[in-house]
């Protein structure tokens, strides 16, 4: 018997996780001097992160410690069941080293058990829609194996595109060079990102100004979307109203989508920075970054 489990970088809403009986390990941020774990939006004061970065304030992330994954996995073991995590994006971050270490403590202490990890190789719900995805499969049957092979076709199938409103967040993230930064502030040079099959950030198309770029992502969507079986999900970093154009543009088009809207948590907004707006659906393929950023 085993039993699925995802992480909160995958932004699935906590209603739909609890709809889909799906436990979602909370990731840790922190900003003006406290830290604060990431609960899929359940107990998330979104207005004071918001005005508190808006404001000035600098947000940041952090791994959770190999103690820490250990209370996670553990009491599964401990009743003598097997995990299947479906995680975010490796390349992205630090934690999963982290999870190692706390891994193999416990396959010393319990021989019989497994944690199977499967790598979504994106963020935000470019993860989180593939998590959906297995909790469903679960849900209705599916075993681990199953799920897992399914899963690996579903990967290269999820499309991101969003763009930012400021690239310095990016430049402080590391996602981006402190001289591209400052040119594309200036230029007001809206880089079109996405998620590469490795699982890291690239620039797909540069566009300039926030309403061509909205533009340009909902024609990718009219373009690319393959049916109406999954969810089309735009997103905001507390800029409402731009989302609510981009689904607008979608929908105008391809009345069939069926868009669901939401926002952007503090742990992907501390690197995006308020004002992203970003679209998530699924495609025949991955989007192509460009060959030279």
């Amino acid at each position: 018997m085993s039993v699925l489990i995802c992480d909160a970088d995958g932004e699935l809403w906590y209603t739909r996780a609890e709809e889909l009986n799906l436990y979602s390990i909370a990731m840790p941020y922190s900003y003006g001097g406290n830290v604060y774990y990431y609960d899929l939006g359940k107990n998330t004061d979104f207005r004071a992160f918001y005005d508190a970065v808006r404001g000035g304030e600098i947000p940041k992330t952090m791994a959770l410690n190999p103690d820490e994954y250990v209370a996670i996995l553990e009491p599964y073991f401990e009743r003598g069941e097997d995990v299947l995590y479906v995680s975010f994006s490796h390349a992205m971050s630090g934690t999963f080293d982290h999870l190692d270490i706390a891994l193999n403590e416990l396959r010393a202490k319990y021989p019989d058990r497994k944690c199977t990890v499967f790598d979504t190789k994106s963020i935000c719900l470019g993860a989180g829609i593939q998590m959906e995805y297995a909790a469903e499969l679960k849900n209705n049957g599916a075993s681990d194996e199953e799920i897992l092979a399914k899963l690996k076709e579903f990967r290269d199938r999820v499309a991101v595109y969003f763009v930012v409103d400021d690239l310095m967040h990016l430049k402080r993230g590391g996602r981006l060079s402190g001289i591209a930064a400052f040119a594309g502030t200036l230029l007001n040079l809206k880089p079109m990102l996405t998620i590469d099959e490795r699982g890291s950030l690239k620039v797909c198309e540069k566009i300039t100004g926030k309403r061509k770029a909205l533009r340009k992502m909902a024609d990718h969507v009219i373009a690319e979307l393959t049916g109406t079986e999954y969810k089309v999900y735009v997103v905001d970093a507390d800029s409402p109203a731009e989302g609510d154009a981009l689904a607008e543009m979608i929908s105008d088009s391809r009345p069939d989508a069926k868009i669901v809207r939401q926002t952007v948590g503090p742990v992907i907004g501390a690197h995006c920075g308020p004002g992203t707006v970003g679209v998530i659906f699924v495609a025949d393929s991955r989007p192509i970054p460009l060959a030279v950023e």
